[in-house]
């Protein structure tokens, strides 16, 4: 019974420890890539796929303008059914159409855009999701650490939320901001290397001409910041550029969350262990801490991974009377909780309140059949989070 409680403490000990070690290293800024002062900025193009997002297309174009008024803007309309394409222009955006219904998703859109730029290739991409707003000063900053770098860079990406906020929607917040903010911070000093998001990516023009663009990944980005690393491209974190949307409501978020959760899921089971074996072959640092990084499972199952690991570990110890392996795998636990409230408390009292804090649980309960979903029900494919604003089919309410 001894052993089984080991077994069980084993690993569930080193995934508490390298989460926590991520959190603990990623709690501190960055150091501030610098630019060279005098230097012209870089010529730029903000690529922005968009399906049926005429709401907000026209918003997000003139908000774009006014943050990076040196870029040029060019909106993919991809197999729209409403008027994005025609407000995008009004705004002052370069629009592409595209329709095939059989190759549909955001990998696709955005080879096509790349198509459309290779006539005049500008020297930074920018994508841009079509829900996404840029701070002020990021996108110039942005590009021109794309080019000076030779790499892609990526904003941190944070979701915001109306004062009226559910608790549930600001602890999901919570958790993206732990993600890609906190978490990739500790995976750049780890690994010297982050994860791409989505939006708020930055290219040189020489490494987005050879992406594998044209995908139906459900997790695109991922893959993509995985082939760069096998390629040798790191992805560079810079924390003093950011992206933002506005989270969806409860209702609407679940099946945004399946689509990443169960993408990132099939894509761990798939290359964790590959990449932490090939990081101890090629003696990469960033592949192996890549591997470590996708090893750890979303928080809230691996909070409850861990809530069910111990009661099985508690029950063994009881029958073994060895209680050992509960104390190591209870310090673990406790290490994590630790790291997670100093993460809160230097970074996420703003995003999430102490009082809507206290319903984390429930947060961790409302994701369980996200979880059983991915066994019995998995989303493969693209989908799109309903706008606020829309109806249920997507189309706007105003339109």
């Amino acid at each position: 019974m001894e052993l089984a409680a080991w077994l069980l403490a084993t690993p569930l000990c080193v995934l508490l420890g390298y989460l926590t070690l991520e959190l603990l290293l990623g709690l501190p800024p960055l150091k501030a890539s610098t630019l060279v002062k005098g230097t012209p900025p870089p010529s730029s193009v903000i690529l922005v796929p968009a399906y049926n997002e005429a709401a907000n297309i026209a918003q997000t174009v003139e908000a774009l303008r006014k943050v990076a008024p040196a870029a040029s803007i060019l909106v993919v309309a991809d197999n729209c059914t409403d008027d994005t394409a025609r407000l995008a222009r009004a705004a002052g955006a370069q629009t592409a159409e595209r329709f095939d219904m059989e190759r549909r998703g955001k990998g696709y859109a955005l080879a096509f855009g790349r198509e459309v730029l290779r006539a005049d290739p500008p020297e930074a991409v920018l994508v841009m999701d079509a829900d996404c707003a840029l701070a002020p000063g990021s996108a110039a900053r942005l590009a021109a650490l794309a080019v000076s770098l030779g790499q892609p860079v990526q904003a941190s990406n944070l979701l915001v939320s109306h004062a009226d906020a559910a608790p549930l929607v600001r602890i999901s917040n919570f958790a993206m901001m732990i993600k890609n903010l906190v978490r990739a911070r500790g995976l750049m000093r780890l690994g010297r290397g982050a994860l791409l998001f989505g939006t708020g990516m930055a290219f040189p023009w020489p490494v987005f001409e050879r992406l594998p663009l044209a995908t139906a990944d459900a997790v695109e980005d991922l893959q993509m910041g995985l082939w760069l690393a096998a390629e040798n491209s790191p992805v560079a974190l810079d924390d003093q550029s950011f992206v933002t949307s506005q989270a969806a409501s409860v209702e609407d978020s679940r099946g945004q969350r399946s689509r990443w959760e169960h993408g990132f899921l099939q894509t761990a089971t798939r290359q964790a262990l590959p990449l932490m074996t090939a990081g101890l072959r090629h003696r990469s640092r960033l592949q192996f801490a890549l591997g470590a990084h996708l090893m750890v499972p979303p928080l809230a199952l691996l909070m409850l991974l861990a809530v069910a690991f111990l009661a099985l570990i508690a029950l063994l110890c009881a029958l073994s009377g060895q209680w050992l392996p509960l104390w190591v795998a209870a310090l673990a636990f406790a290490g994590l909780s630790f790291a997670l409230l100093l993460a809160w408390w230097r970074e996420g009292r703003t995003i999430l309140p102490f009082s809507a804090l206290l319903k984390t649980p429930l947060y961790v309960l409302w994701k369980i059949p996200i979880y059983v979903g991915f066994y019995i029900n998995r989303q493969r494919g693209w989908n799109r989070t309903r706008r606020e604003g829309e109806s249920d089919d997507g189309s706007s309410a105003t339109r």
